[in-house]
């Protein structure tokens, strides 16, 4: 956790003598000091994927004055497919608030105040560990007819297979393997 940008101070009976910025002096057991806030719940940033973001930037980019309705329209009545990864966000999770808070706290000069790049996750099929080769990740090849497991240590092969959603991975697995969620590979 990180330290808090301010701690109200009160005497032992429970009396508040005031509130103070981050300070880490101690009062000798005089005083205690509770902590009120950490600088990311007082401006919290949205987490996105890479593609997420740069569907962001090119609506920001296009639309930088104009209304909320339109810049909700643009995304939901997405015709042109440019804003695929938005739509997805905003359909998934309802956050078409959090994109109007965004959009009024972007600051284009210094992204990162706001946003912050998460890696793009799936659910991969992999066998339970060998201690010769590794793990054997999914893949499904073209040239075979049923699907095989190519080993590799700890990350999943380039051919393997990725899911969306849990359950998709889920009808997959059998007494052998397992489900993992991790990150797609090129986005570290």
């Amino acid at each position: 956790m990180t330290k808090p940008v301010a701690y109200m101070w009160k005497t032992v009976q429970g009396t508040i003598v005031g509130l103070k910025p981050n300070d880490d002096n101690h009062s000798q057991g005089v005083f205690g000091r509770i902590p009120l806030y950490t600088a990311e719940q007082l401006h919290p940033r949205v987490k996105m994927t890479q593609a997420e973001f740069d569907e962001f930037k090119l609506l920001y980019n296009l639309l930088r004055v104009s209304t909320v309705i339109r810049i909700i329209n643009t995304v939901q009545n997405n015709e042109s497919k440019r804003f695929t990864n938005l739509k997805l966000r905003l359909n998934k999770t309802g956050k078409d608030l959090e994109l109007i808070i965004l959009w009024a706290d972007y600051d284009p000069d210094n992204p990162e105040e706001t946003i912050e790049i998460v890696p793009t996750m799936k659910w991969f099929v992999r066998s339970k560990k060998s201690d010769i080769n590794g793990y054997g990740w999914l893949s499904i090849i073209d040239k075979y007819q049923t699907p095989i497991y190519q080993y590799s240590e700890n990350r999943p092969f380039g051919n393997a297979v990725g899911f969306d959603t849990k359950e998709e991975a889920e009808k997959w697995k059998n007494p052998l393997t397992e489900v993992v969620l991790l990150p797609v590979e090129g986005d570290d």
